[in-house]
């Protein structure tokens, strides 16, 4: 014998029923915690700094970028026209 029940109820009807905590109170106040925390952490992003954190150590800051690909690009171009590298 099977027995098939439709309950047609809201989650919050159904939550209601069953004795579980309302918990959307908290979870606003969660989530607007955590949207004022990433814009405040967004709004605080430089690109200098991202640089500085995503680039190896031997290559620290723009300046040495540049002089870096500026080297490496004039020995490939002298390489390329039979110069000394």
């Amino acid at each position: 014998m099977k027995l098939h029940i439709d309950i047609d109820c809201t989650p919050e009807e159904a939550r209601a029923f069953l004795g579980l905590p309302d918990v959307q109170p908290m979870q606003s106040a969660v989530m607007a915690q955590l949207q004022e925390r990433l814009e405040a952490n967004l709004a605080a992003t430089d690109p200098e700094v991202l640089f500085r954190t995503w680039l190896p150590a031997q290559i620290g800051n723009l300046e040495h970028l540049q002089k870096f690909f500026w080297q490496q690009f004039t020995q490939a171009a002298s390489r390329a026209t039979g110069g000394s590298p």
